[in-house]
């Protein structure tokens, strides 16, 4: 466990943030200065990162445009009528323009009634007794409201049905995490309480890094693959987020293991397939296929 610590500590301390930071979702909200208008850009980019990451950048600067350059103001003063006929055609993979103005019709109530996100999640935190979940859970329902459209229960997930709501979950780390350069510290939630977000990146590197066995990439997963992690850093356990799943992003943890690239990586010595003592090049466990770039739930 102790050479595992120093490696991801080592893998933090060799990650170039700002520079990664531009092929990551993440970087729209960091465009914008005002708290309310990086909490809805950030509401917007992580429900549609979903798919090839270009794609994802394309849809998200679309909605943006359309929004125009106060986006909470925008948001919050616009009916849903008004937000769907704004987004217009909007189509990203299984969204739709009626999917989205819904979300954000939803947020701009939330903005009229409690001033900004980051209370009523507060809001919502304190009437689940602390509960990170369930407060992620009612947070989920107040966007979503009561509806029976499939692509509107996926583009705002429900924490409580089982799966990792892995866009939902990085929103929250993006909101609560300290400020960093990635993250931005407006929630004040403790980051002890967060929940790391697994895609297939996350998902296949814990398993090669012993964090988990889970073969579903489930809630019961993520939480699992968080407790390892909460054993390096109690207060800050998703931390090692950003830099391990981008180690997956850039393909320099590739799917199989490459000589050239695996000899490189600071993490050889922990990982399972390419420590001493394993069997090198042996092949790494079976999650899921994945396109390089692509951003995954």
């Amino acid at each position: 466990m102790d050479g595992l610590r120093q490696q991801l500590n080592a893998l933090l301390a060799t990650c170039d943030a700002e520079s990664t930071r531009t092929r990551d979702p993440v970087d729209c909200v960091h465009r914008y200065a005002r708290p309310r208008d990086q909490e809805i850009v950030g509401l917007i980019a992580a429900s549609l990162a979903f798919g090839n990451a270009v794609a994802a950048r394309r849809s998200i600067d679309r909605v943006l445009i359309t929004l125009g350059p106060e986006p909470a103001a925008m948001v919050e003063g616009a009916s849903y009528d008004e937000l769907r006929d704004r987004l217009g055609g909007f189509v990203h993979r299984i969204y739709r323009a009626e999917h989205l103005a819904a979300v954000l019709s939803r947020a701009g109530e939330l903005f009229r009634v409690h001033g900004s996100l980051g209370n009523a999640f507060v809001q919502f935190h304190q009437a689940s007794d602390g509960h990170f979940r369930e407060a992620l859970a009612r947070f989920a329902d107040a966007l979503r409201g009561d509806t029976t459209s499939r692509s509107l229960r996926h583009l705002v997930s429900d924490p409580r049905a089982g799966s990792a709501c892995k866009r939902l979950v990085l929103y929250a780390r993006w909101m609560v995490r300290p400020a960093d350069g990635v993250d931005l510290g407006l929630w004040p939630i403790a980051p002890s309480e967060l929940v790391i977000p697994v895609d297939t990146h996350i998902h296949r590197i814990s398993r090669n890094l012993g964090l988990t066995n889970r073969r579903t990439a489930s809630w019961a997963t993520a939480e699992e693959i968080t407790a390892a992690l909460r054993e390096f850093d109690p207060e800050d356990p998703v931390k090692y987020d950003f830099a391990l799943c981008h180690l997956g992003v850039s393909r320099e943890c590739p799917s199989r293991p490459e000589p050239d690239k695996c000899q490189q990586c600071v993490l050889q010595d922990v990982c399972s397939v390419w420590a001493p003592g394993g069997v090198k090049g042996q092949k790494r466990p079976r999650v899921s296929a994945q396109k390089p770039g692509e951003l995954r739930l």
